[in-house]
């Protein structure tokens, strides 16, 4: 994920939370917060599984690139 996708998905989760006012909202927001993150890891399996099949390797929880 790039800094300005982190950035959107930090103002909107802090928008979220301070819109959870009462308990059921809460429990909503924190299934959101599963849901997306298991989205985030499924995807980034199939792009690992992908580029194996390409022959490509992956490094394991590599950031982005320093520079």
């Amino acid at each position: 994920m790039s800094g300005s996708d982190a950035g959107y998905h930090f103002n909107r989760y802090r928008q979220l939370l301070a819109e959870a006012d009462d308990e059921p909202k809460r429990m909503a927001f924190i299934h959101l917060l599963i849901e997306e993150k298991a989205k985030d890891r499924l995807a980034e399996q199939l792009l690992r599984a992908r580029l194996s099949g390409l022959g490509l390797k992956t490094n394991s929880r590599a950031g982005p690139p320093s520079g």
